[in-house]
């Protein structure tokens, strides 16, 4: 019987053990996508405990709190955070098979060295030992990030954001380097009229000029766009259910927003032509300047909506929504693709029925001219464990080519959350491995062992041109 989290946790060969110890342990981190605080990491904060590094803003561990009938006040309340962490550490036990209990042992022993299992009997030492040295010059942020080998951070900002945090610490000169990731959902979101016409008056504000009519809406974001690319930007980040297409003309698009800026609730229609003028728009622009563009499809978002009241969004009452996928997204890509005003693409797929759609789809607008410019990205958010780890690989292998994938990411508000990147690595080795003992793919480790490293750090180097 295999020790729990060992060396060669998720290992089940030797040859794994090889191509995971050889070759893919020793990679740097990219970490192309994470929604981590970019002041936190200029100003290289220092956490007072453990809860407020670990269970702030987490809302996978806040779901699993709140299923083991733990109060919200232990939660997101007004409990101390040391009450926060004994709840948490009360749920831990009961998190056996839900990745949430292989990621906290991890972070437990790469960050801290503990390799205790966390439970109410251990949770005061834990608790003291933890805390004790996040007070240490080495447990500050950016130390953390150094811990995990991280190359590279790539924040979600809004366009209206400053970008200020990202100038600060570029002038710091380290090695790590921090760079924006344009995400423009609030400036599409026209579902909300109050708040999208909020929205209308900060970024006229942030630019410096009236925002009168839809032209000049869109010369606002189009500046914003250059601006975050002066600042070292090269990609943009879409959270979306499912793609927006639609035909339209420039008159009816001045009508649509002339309603917006009149607080008039637009038709289904009016907003779905809205968004699809806006991501043709948003894509133009990425192509202009290189950029790769990013979508995220598939959730089903704030279905609580008492919670929602109380607590706002994101704060874990989202789950997987059943969009029909295919011909959007069609429609979307070639849109862009017949106009030759495709940038490269990474497709993020939530449910997972829809895992071969993507991954075929991304097949019909690849044209040679770059190393998997259309991608299905990694397993994401619901689907990042090892089951959804494995389907993705697995599909993305049969129907594309696993080889060009620019592999993991954490998408976390954690500074802890770094092992996710070697949980895919030990899980993407263990599937070569498989197939070398079966005699499905050669003996032949170094050239295995270079794809490795390949998809766990080089292909993301040559791929995203920071």
């Amino acid at each position: 019987m295999k020790k729990f989290l060992d060396d060669n946790f998720l290992l089940q060969s030797p040859t794994a053990e090889v191509l995971y110890h050889q070759y893919a342990k020793k990679q740097p981190i990219i970490d192309y996508h994470n929604h981590l605080s970019p002041q936190q990491i200029a100003e290289n904060t220092q956490f007072d405990n453990i809860t407020q590094v670990w269970l702030y803003g987490d809302h996978y561990k806040w779901r699993a709190m709140r299923a083991h009938g733990i109060a919200e006040y232990y939660i997101t309340g007004a409990a101390t955070d040391k009450e926060k962490f004994m709840k948490w550490a009360e749920t831990v036990p009961y998190t056996m098979r839900n990745p949430l209990y292989h990621w906290t042992h991890l972070e437990l022993q790469r960050y801290f060295g503990i390799y205790e299992l966390l439970s109410p009997a251990t949770a005061e030492r834990i608790y003291e030992e933890t805390s004790a040295k996040l007070q240490l010059p080495a447990y500050r942020v950016q130390g953390l990030l150094e811990m995990m080998n991280v190359e590279l951070v790539c924040t979600t900002d809004d366009p209206v954001d400053s970008l200020e945090y990202h100038q600060e610490f570029a002038r710091q000169g380290r090695a790590l380097k921090m760079v924006s990731a344009f995400r423009p959902d609030k400036a599409m979101n026209s579902d909300d009229v109050v708040a999208f016409k909020q929205y209308i008056a900060q970024l006229a504000l942030v630019v410096g000029q009236p925002i009168t009519d839809f032209s000049s809406y869109l010369a606002a974001l189009k500046s914003r766009h250059d601006y975050f690319h002066e600042q070292g930007c090269r990609l943009s980040d879409h959270g979306l259910e499912q793609l927006y297409v639609a035909t339209y003309t420039d008159e009816e698009l001045e009508l649509i927003f002339a309603k917006l800026l009149n607080l008039q609730e637009l038709t289904a229609q009016e907003q779905h032509t809205f968004k699809a003028a806006m991501l043709v728009h948003f894509g133009h622009w990425d192509h202009e300047r290189g950029w790769v563009q990013q979508f995220h499809i598939g959730a089903l978002r704030n279905n609580n909506t008492r919670k929602l009241t109380d607590l706002g969004p994101d704060t874990g009452w989202d789950s997987i929504g059943d969009f029909s996928q295919a011909e959007a997204l069609a429609a979307f890509l070639n849109r862009l693709d017949k106009d030759n005003k495709l940038a490269k693409t990474i497709i993020y797929n939530l449910n997972p029925a829809d895992n071969e759609v993507i991954a075929t789809m991304v097949g019909n607008f690849n044209d040679g001219s770059t190393a998997g410019k259309v991608q299905f990205g990694a397993a994401w958010w619901f689907l990042d464990q090892k089951d959804g780890i494995t389907r993705q690989l697995n599909i993305l292998s049969t129907m594309g080519l696993i080889s060009n994938s620019v592999g993991m990411l954490t998408d976390s508000r954690s500074f802890l959350s770094f092992p996710r990147h070697e949980y895919f690595r030990r899980i993407l080795c263990n599937l070569f491995a498989e197939d070398i003992e079966e005699g499905e793919l050669p003996d032949d480790i170094p050239w295995i062992g270079s794809l490795i490293e390949a998809i766990s750090y080089g292909n993301a180097k040559r791929y995203f041109d920071f």
